[in-house]
């Protein structure tokens, strides 16, 4: 979100940081911008589907558990893996 309260969509990779005992210390994050056209046509439909799915939970557990299984069902359907899906946009 902006400081304006708008909001921008990016592909994030996060990756945790480690100290020299191998203990997660940190995280740091690598960020590309998503093409418009599937921003229009994938991601924000696909977004606007999570989102009603949660809303229709109660319990914020049960709603992140059905939002990702629609979400992996999604991603199965059109390619074999979650990267591959997120590459290919």
């Amino acid at each position: 979100m902006t400081k304006a309260g708008d909001h921008y969509w990016v592909f994030a990779h996060v990756t945790p940081s480690f100290d020299a005992n191998r203990k997660v210390c940190g995280f740091h994050s690598n960020r590309r911008v998503p093409r418009r056209d599937a921003l229009e046509k994938i991601i924000v439909p696909l977004y606007a589907d999570l989102a009603r799915i949660e809303a229709g939970h109660r319990n914020g557990k049960e709603a992140v558990s059905a939002s990702l299984a629609h979400l992996m069902n999604t991603v199965t359907a059109k390619k074999p893996s979650y990267d591959e899906f997120i590459f290919s946009l």
